[in-house]
Protein backbone atom coordinates (compact mmCIF):
# COMPACT_ATOMS: atom_id res chain seq x y z
CA UNK A 1 0.00 0.00 0.00
CA UNK A 2 1.48 3.16 -0.91
CA UNK A 3 2.68 5.28 1.75
CA UNK A 4 0.76 8.85 1.44
CA UNK A 5 1.56 12.77 3.04
CA UNK A 6 -1.10 12.69 5.79
CA UNK A 7 0.59 8.99 7.40
CA UNK A 8 3.78 11.06 6.86
CA UNK A 9 3.14 14.17 8.97
CA UNK A 10 0.83 11.85 11.35
CA UNK A 11 4.06 9.73 12.00
CA UNK A 12 5.76 13.28 12.62
CA UNK A 13 3.68 14.49 14.73
CA UNK A 14 4.92 12.75 16.97
CA UNK A 15 8.39 13.92 16.69
CA UNK A 16 8.64 17.25 19.24
CA UNK A 17 11.12 20.16 18.82
CA UNK A 18 13.04 19.56 21.91
CA UNK A 19 13.13 23.59 23.10
CA UNK A 20 10.36 24.65 21.60
CA UNK A 21 8.05 21.82 23.30
CA UNK A 22 5.30 21.45 20.45
CA UNK A 23 5.73 18.80 17.39
CA UNK A 24 7.38 19.67 14.15
CA UNK A 25 4.14 19.51 12.15
CA UNK A 26 2.14 22.37 14.62
CA UNK A 27 5.64 24.06 14.00
CA UNK A 28 5.29 23.73 10.78
CA UNK A 29 8.66 22.77 10.34
CA UNK A 30 7.94 19.58 7.86
CA UNK A 31 7.76 20.79 4.40
CA UNK A 32 8.44 19.41 0.70
CA UNK A 33 7.47 16.43 1.05
CA UNK A 34 7.95 13.95 -2.06
CA UNK A 35 6.82 10.00 -2.15
CA UNK A 36 8.10 7.73 -5.22
CA UNK A 37 7.00 4.63 -4.09
CA UNK A 38 9.37 3.40 -1.09
CA UNK A 39 10.83 6.15 -1.32
CA UNK A 40 10.36 9.62 1.08
CA UNK A 41 11.97 12.67 1.09
CA UNK A 42 11.14 15.95 3.18
CA UNK A 43 12.77 18.77 4.52
CA UNK A 44 13.01 19.84 8.55
CA UNK A 45 13.24 24.28 8.83
CA UNK A 46 15.03 24.76 12.15
CA UNK A 47 15.06 27.35 13.62
CA UNK A 48 18.80 27.92 13.36
CA UNK A 49 22.03 26.70 11.16
CA UNK A 50 23.89 26.67 14.64
CA UNK A 51 20.31 24.60 16.09
CA UNK A 52 22.64 21.73 18.58
CA UNK A 53 19.86 19.56 18.63
CA UNK A 54 20.06 19.08 14.58
CA UNK A 55 21.26 15.58 14.83
CA UNK A 56 18.77 14.53 17.50
CA UNK A 57 15.88 16.12 15.84
CA UNK A 58 16.99 13.98 12.47
CA UNK A 59 17.35 10.84 14.42
CA UNK A 60 14.03 11.32 15.89
CA UNK A 61 12.37 12.27 12.78
CA UNK A 62 13.66 8.55 11.18
CA UNK A 63 12.89 6.36 14.04
CA UNK A 64 9.43 7.70 13.98
CA UNK A 65 8.84 6.85 10.48
CA UNK A 66 10.48 3.21 10.79
CA UNK A 67 7.86 2.79 14.16
CA UNK A 68 4.39 4.54 12.26
CA UNK A 69 5.16 3.88 9.26
CA UNK A 70 7.45 1.23 8.50
CA UNK A 71 10.84 0.26 8.59
CA UNK A 72 11.34 -0.41 5.15
CA UNK A 73 10.46 3.26 4.05
CA UNK A 74 14.10 4.66 2.66
CA UNK A 75 13.86 8.04 4.14
CA UNK A 76 16.15 11.25 2.80
CA UNK A 77 15.99 14.27 5.37
CA UNK A 78 17.20 17.90 4.24
CA UNK A 79 17.72 19.33 7.57
CA UNK A 80 18.02 23.19 6.87
CA UNK A 81 17.08 26.17 8.56
CA UNK A 82 15.14 29.44 8.56
CA UNK A 83 16.20 31.98 11.06
CA UNK A 84 13.54 33.50 13.07
CA UNK A 85 12.78 36.95 14.24
CA UNK A 86 10.29 38.63 16.52
CA UNK A 87 10.67 42.03 15.71
CA UNK A 88 11.63 45.13 13.74
CA UNK A 89 15.20 45.85 15.21
CA UNK A 90 14.78 49.14 13.45
CA UNK A 91 17.45 48.14 11.36
CA UNK A 92 16.85 46.77 7.54
CA UNK A 93 17.11 43.22 6.64
CA UNK A 94 18.93 42.56 10.05
CA UNK A 95 16.66 39.69 11.50
CA UNK A 96 17.90 39.38 15.54
CA UNK A 97 20.96 41.63 17.54
CA UNK A 98 22.96 40.21 20.18
CA UNK A 99 24.23 42.54 22.70
CA UNK A 100 27.56 40.96 24.16
CA UNK A 101 28.42 42.53 27.61
CA UNK A 102 30.36 42.83 31.35
CA UNK A 103 30.12 45.05 33.80
CA UNK A 104 34.03 45.38 33.99
CA UNK A 105 36.44 45.72 31.98
CA UNK A 106 39.43 42.71 31.20
CA UNK A 107 36.99 39.46 31.36
CA UNK A 108 37.90 38.92 27.34
CA UNK A 109 34.23 40.29 26.31
CA UNK A 110 35.20 41.36 22.78
CA UNK A 111 37.08 37.83 22.71
CA UNK A 112 33.84 36.27 23.11
CA UNK A 113 31.81 38.50 20.75
CA UNK A 114 34.10 37.97 18.53
CA UNK A 115 34.38 34.15 18.41
CA UNK A 116 30.72 33.96 18.76
CA UNK A 117 29.72 36.24 15.68
CA UNK A 118 32.66 33.60 13.98
CA UNK A 119 31.03 30.62 15.75
CA UNK A 120 27.45 32.10 14.42
CA UNK A 121 28.99 31.78 10.79
CA UNK A 122 30.48 28.80 10.59
CA UNK A 123 27.28 27.15 11.43
CA UNK A 124 25.98 28.68 8.37
CA UNK A 125 23.94 31.84 9.43
CA UNK A 126 24.74 35.51 8.05
CA UNK A 127 26.76 37.43 10.34
CA UNK A 128 27.54 41.33 11.53
CA UNK A 129 29.11 42.52 14.23
CA UNK A 130 29.23 46.03 15.39
CA UNK A 131 32.44 47.30 17.56
CA UNK A 132 30.18 49.84 19.81
CA UNK A 133 33.64 49.95 22.59
CA UNK A 134 33.90 53.95 21.34
CA UNK A 135 36.90 54.78 23.73
CA UNK A 136 38.40 51.47 23.33
CA UNK A 137 37.71 50.07 20.14
CA UNK A 138 39.72 46.10 20.00
CA UNK A 139 37.41 44.57 16.47
CA UNK A 140 39.84 46.10 13.85
CA UNK A 141 43.27 44.54 15.95
CA UNK A 142 41.44 40.98 16.40
CA UNK A 143 40.53 41.37 12.67
CA UNK A 144 44.19 42.57 11.27
CA UNK A 145 42.02 45.00 9.97
CA UNK A 146 44.11 48.49 11.48
CA UNK A 147 43.80 51.07 8.80
CA UNK A 148 40.82 49.83 6.71
CA UNK A 149 38.31 52.32 6.00
CA UNK A 150 34.71 51.30 5.26
CA UNK A 151 33.55 52.62 1.32
CA UNK A 152 30.29 55.14 1.73
CA UNK A 153 27.87 55.66 -1.52
CA UNK A 154 25.02 58.41 -1.43
CA UNK A 155 21.76 56.01 -2.08
CA UNK A 156 18.69 58.63 -2.63
CA UNK A 157 20.85 61.02 -1.18
CA UNK A 158 21.82 59.50 1.67
CA UNK A 159 25.31 57.96 2.56
CA UNK A 160 25.12 54.53 2.85
CA UNK A 161 28.43 52.65 4.75
CA UNK A 162 29.64 49.24 3.54
CA UNK A 163 30.50 47.64 6.53
CA UNK A 164 34.40 45.82 6.08
CA UNK A 165 34.09 42.42 5.41
CA UNK A 166 36.86 39.37 6.21
CA UNK A 167 36.31 35.81 7.47
CA UNK A 168 32.40 36.01 6.22
CA UNK A 169 31.83 38.67 9.07
CA UNK A 170 30.50 41.87 7.86
CA UNK A 171 32.31 44.62 10.73
CA UNK A 172 31.88 48.35 11.79
CA UNK A 173 34.10 49.61 14.46
CA UNK A 174 34.55 53.30 15.55
CA UNK A 175 38.39 52.43 15.08
CA UNK A 176 37.69 52.38 11.18
CA UNK A 177 36.81 56.34 11.57
CA UNK A 178 39.42 57.45 13.91
CA UNK A 179 43.23 57.51 14.51
CA UNK A 180 44.01 54.29 16.57
CA UNK A 181 46.91 56.40 18.10
CA UNK A 182 44.50 59.26 19.56
CA UNK A 183 41.37 59.22 22.53
CA UNK A 184 38.25 59.74 21.49
CA UNK A 185 37.16 62.57 23.51
CA UNK A 186 33.33 62.68 22.87
CA UNK A 187 30.60 63.31 25.65
CA UNK A 188 27.17 61.30 25.60
CA UNK A 189 25.57 62.80 22.99
CA UNK A 190 28.23 62.68 20.21
CA UNK A 191 29.11 58.69 21.51
CA UNK A 192 24.97 58.42 21.20
CA UNK A 193 24.91 59.73 17.75
CA UNK A 194 28.30 57.92 16.45
CA UNK A 195 27.03 54.82 17.66
CA UNK A 196 23.43 54.88 15.77
CA UNK A 197 25.33 56.05 12.75
CA UNK A 198 27.03 52.38 12.90
CA UNK A 199 23.69 50.73 13.17
CA UNK A 200 21.51 53.11 10.88
CA UNK A 201 23.87 54.57 8.05
CA UNK A 202 25.33 51.43 7.04
CA UNK A 203 24.40 48.69 4.58
CA UNK A 204 24.19 45.67 6.13
CA UNK A 205 22.29 43.57 3.99
CA UNK A 206 20.20 40.15 4.92
CA UNK A 207 21.53 39.10 8.40
CA UNK A 208 20.38 36.19 10.92
CA UNK A 209 22.08 37.79 13.63
CA UNK A 210 24.37 41.07 14.51
CA UNK A 211 26.46 40.58 17.62
CA UNK A 212 27.07 43.90 19.23
CA UNK A 213 30.82 44.29 21.44
CA UNK A 214 29.20 46.73 24.36
CA UNK A 215 31.75 48.52 26.16
CA UNK A 216 32.04 47.90 29.70
CA UNK A 217 29.53 49.31 32.82
CA UNK A 218 26.17 50.26 32.23
CA UNK A 219 26.67 53.55 30.32
CA UNK A 220 25.31 55.65 27.36
CA UNK A 221 26.15 53.57 25.14
CA UNK A 222 24.07 50.54 26.70
CA UNK A 223 20.92 52.73 27.44
CA UNK A 224 21.52 54.06 23.82
CA UNK A 225 21.58 50.66 21.97
CA UNK A 226 18.96 48.84 24.33
CA UNK A 227 16.63 51.80 23.83
CA UNK A 228 16.86 52.44 20.27
CA UNK A 229 16.96 49.44 18.89
CA UNK A 230 14.73 46.45 19.96
CA UNK A 231 17.58 43.64 21.01
CA UNK A 232 16.67 39.99 20.77
CA UNK A 233 18.88 39.60 23.71
CA UNK A 234 22.02 40.00 25.97
CA UNK A 235 24.65 37.41 26.75
CA UNK A 236 26.76 38.46 29.46
CA UNK A 237 30.65 37.62 30.22
CA UNK A 238 32.50 37.40 33.32
CA UNK A 239 35.05 35.71 35.07
CA UNK A 240 34.98 33.17 38.14
CA UNK A 241 36.51 35.57 40.65
CA UNK A 242 33.74 37.64 43.07
CA UNK A 243 34.59 41.23 41.88
CA UNK A 244 33.95 40.59 37.92
CA UNK A 245 30.49 39.00 39.43
CA UNK A 246 29.56 41.33 41.34
CA UNK A 247 30.00 43.72 38.38
CA UNK A 248 27.89 41.50 36.03
CA UNK A 249 24.77 41.05 38.07
CA UNK A 250 24.75 45.08 37.68
CA UNK A 251 25.04 44.72 33.86
CA UNK A 252 21.96 42.26 34.23
CA UNK A 253 20.23 44.30 36.51
CA UNK A 254 20.77 46.71 33.68
CA UNK A 255 19.14 44.86 31.18
CA UNK A 256 16.25 43.58 33.19
CA UNK A 257 15.18 47.25 33.68
CA UNK A 258 11.52 47.70 32.74
CA UNK A 259 12.78 50.98 30.75
CA UNK A 260 14.85 48.59 29.08
CA UNK A 261 13.44 44.88 29.73
CA UNK A 262 16.28 43.00 27.36
CA UNK A 263 16.35 38.92 27.91
CA UNK A 264 19.37 37.69 29.24
CA UNK A 265 20.39 34.56 26.76
CA UNK A 266 22.93 33.34 28.58
CA UNK A 267 26.21 33.53 30.69
CA UNK A 268 29.49 32.65 29.36
CA UNK A 269 32.77 31.98 32.05
CA UNK A 270 35.46 33.25 30.68
CA UNK A 271 39.19 32.32 32.08
CA UNK A 272 37.39 29.51 34.23
CA UNK A 273 40.07 26.93 34.78
CA UNK A 274 44.17 27.08 33.24
CA UNK A 275 45.46 23.76 31.85
CA UNK A 276 49.47 23.11 31.57
CA UNK A 277 50.34 21.78 28.37
CA UNK A 278 52.37 19.25 29.91
CA UNK A 279 49.49 18.43 32.11
CA UNK A 280 46.62 18.35 29.76
CA UNK A 281 44.20 16.53 32.12
CA UNK A 282 44.93 19.15 35.15
CA UNK A 283 42.70 22.10 35.70
CA UNK A 284 43.88 24.52 38.28
CA UNK A 285 41.15 27.29 39.00
CA UNK A 286 43.27 30.44 39.66
CA UNK A 287 40.66 32.71 39.89
CA UNK A 288 37.61 30.50 41.89
CA UNK A 289 35.41 27.96 40.52
CA UNK A 290 31.31 27.77 39.49
CA UNK A 291 30.87 31.54 39.69
CA UNK A 292 29.28 31.97 36.16
CA UNK A 293 26.79 28.75 36.89
CA UNK A 294 25.93 30.01 40.31
CA UNK A 295 25.28 33.59 38.66
CA UNK A 296 23.25 32.05 36.17
CA UNK A 297 21.45 29.48 38.40
CA UNK A 298 20.68 32.86 40.77
CA UNK A 299 19.00 34.63 37.74
CA UNK A 300 17.38 31.49 36.10
CA UNK A 301 19.51 32.06 33.06
CA UNK A 302 21.47 29.51 30.77
CA UNK A 303 25.00 28.66 31.41
CA UNK A 304 26.25 28.74 28.09
CA UNK A 305 29.72 27.54 28.46
CA UNK A 306 33.01 27.99 30.10
CA UNK A 307 36.46 28.99 28.39
CA UNK A 308 39.64 28.03 29.93
CA UNK A 309 42.68 30.88 30.43
CA UNK A 310 44.82 29.70 27.07
CA UNK A 311 47.57 31.69 25.71
CA UNK A 312 47.01 31.12 22.46
CA UNK A 313 43.04 32.75 22.55
CA UNK A 314 45.03 36.11 23.17
CA UNK A 315 47.66 35.19 20.57
CA UNK A 316 45.58 34.59 17.88
CA UNK A 317 43.41 38.17 18.59
CA UNK A 318 46.88 40.26 18.81
CA UNK A 319 47.40 38.70 15.60
CA UNK A 320 44.19 38.96 13.21
CA UNK A 321 43.59 35.23 13.34
CA UNK A 322 41.10 35.04 15.93
CA UNK A 323 40.74 31.54 16.93
CA UNK A 324 37.80 30.31 15.78
CA UNK A 325 40.04 30.40 12.37
CA UNK A 326 41.77 27.58 13.49
CA UNK A 327 40.53 24.33 13.04
CA UNK A 328 43.54 22.90 14.57
CA UNK A 329 42.48 24.26 18.02
CA UNK A 330 40.41 22.08 20.02
CA UNK A 331 38.61 25.47 21.77
CA UNK A 332 37.48 26.09 18.33
CA UNK A 333 34.73 23.40 19.14
CA UNK A 334 33.98 25.15 22.70
CA UNK A 335 33.45 28.15 20.49
CA UNK A 336 30.88 26.33 18.40
CA UNK A 337 29.25 24.73 20.92
CA UNK A 338 28.26 28.05 22.45
CA UNK A 339 27.29 29.83 19.26
CA UNK A 340 25.04 26.80 19.07
CA UNK A 341 23.84 27.56 22.74
CA UNK A 342 23.14 31.02 21.76
CA UNK A 343 21.08 30.75 18.66
CA UNK A 344 19.25 28.22 20.44
CA UNK A 345 18.20 30.71 22.77
CA UNK A 346 17.57 33.65 21.09
CA UNK A 347 15.00 30.98 19.08
CA UNK A 348 13.88 30.06 22.63
CA UNK A 349 13.01 34.11 22.71
CA UNK A 350 11.82 34.47 19.73
CA UNK A 351 9.11 31.51 20.00
CA UNK A 352 8.12 33.01 23.25
CA UNK A 353 6.93 36.44 21.04
CA UNK A 354 5.31 33.30 18.85
CA UNK A 355 7.94 34.01 16.13
CA UNK A 356 8.04 30.47 14.66
CA UNK A 357 9.05 29.26 11.69
CA UNK A 358 7.07 30.36 8.86
CA UNK A 359 6.47 29.27 4.70
CA UNK A 360 7.35 32.53 3.45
Amino acid sequence: MPITQQQVLDALSHVEEPDLKKDLVTLNMVQDIAINDNDLSFSVILTTPACPLKGLIENACRNAISHFISPEVKVNINMTSRVTTQKNTGVPGVKNIIAVASGKGGVGKSTVAVNLALGLAAAGSKVGLIDADIYGPSIPIMFGLEGAKPNASQVEGKTRIEPVEKYGIKLLSIGFFTDPNQPVPWRGPMVSTAIKQLFNDADWGELDYLVVDLPPGTGDIHITVTQTFPVTGAVIVTTPQNVALADARKGIGMFMMNAINVPILGIIENMSYFTPAELPENKYYIFGQGGGQKLANQIDAPFLGEMPLVKSVAESGDAGQPLMMDEANPLRQVFLNIAGRVAQQVAIENAKAGALPRNS
